[in-house]
């Protein structure tokens, strides 16, 4: 059973839906957007669409996983390829990076909504990313996003709880980013350095670890982040893991002793942010 304090929110959060009457979902099937759909479809039913961004910084796991949700649960979804490498300064990757592509990618979804006859498009961010570097908010802000998980003031550990209480097998499913995010500001996005990054994070997903990032530097340099209670299982086949990674395209491969923690490549940034 959850609190009487996590009911609240998610009162909150089903009426807040209510209110918007349809609702176009950006869908990543994530943690939090899984259980934004789950509950958009229980208060709006067929109102409720997802869409989901077929885009060169997120991997072919996520898509699939997403289309195979909405398949199970016969919720309406669509599935839209667009060019990032089209957006202007994505692949030059400047500090607000994030803001150009999510700006580009809502406008997008705000002129499907209204193709669609949707009333608003909404998406999963929750009150964790407000306290952290995230310049896409302001994109959202700029062009009337909703976030009912925000509005309803859910963290990710609230959402995890409630996607549990409801059997979202999602509960537990490790946090992802946005690829483009593995690459310090300033250093060149290409196509081939995203499919590197993805292929070396399948890899190590397929060998058991959990929490994870591979951060690409100085053009061919792995840098890699899992969590800290995984240190040794890394070590214990480090040989293997240079084998691998080599093979995918790295000259050199290193290992994060601060382990995984989101948002790495914001550290540069410091508190001016």
């Amino acid at each position: 059973m959850i609190s009487e304090e996590l009911q609240h929110k998610q009162d909150i959060l089903e009426a807040y839906l209510q209110g918007l009457g349809s609702v176009m979902l950006a869908f990543s099937g994530g943690v939090d957007s899984t259980y934004l759909l789950h509950e958009a479809r229980k208060v709006l039913g067929d109102k409720a669409m997802a869409v989901t961004m077929k885009l060169a910084s997120v991997p072919e796991r996520e898509v699939s996983d997403a289309i195979d949700f909405c398949e199970k649960e016969g919720i309406r979804h669509k599935v839209v390829s667009m060019d990032q490498f089209g957006i202007e300064g994505f692949a030059e990757n400047p500090e607000n990076r994030c803001y150009l592509c999510k700006h580009f990618l809502f406008f997008t979804l705000k002129k499907l909504a209204v193709e669609e006859g949707f009333d608003y498009v909404i998406d999963g961010t929750n009150m964790n990313d407000a306290s952290q570097y995230r310049p896409g908010l302001k994109a959202l802000s700029e062009l009337e996003i909703k976030s009912p998980l925000r509005y309803a003031e859910l963290y990710k550990a609230d959402i995890r709880e409630l996607s549990k209480e409801a059997g979202l097998s999602t509960w537990s499913k490790p946090s992802f980013a946005c690829m483009a995010t593995r690459f310090p500001y300033g250093q060149t996005i290409t196509a081939d350095k995203l499919s590197m990054v993805e292929k070396a994070e399948d890899y190590l997903f397929s060998k058991g670890f959990t929490q994870l990032r591979v951060r690409i530097h100085d053009g061919n340099m792995a840098r890699i982040e899992v969590v800290p209670a995984e240190f040794l299982k890394l070590f214990g086949i480090h040989n293997e893991v240079l084998r691998v990674f080599k093979s995918l395209g790295f000259t050199y491969v290193t290992m994060d002793f601060e382990g995984y923690r989101m948002g790495s490549m914001d550290e540069v940034l410091g508190n001016t942010k």
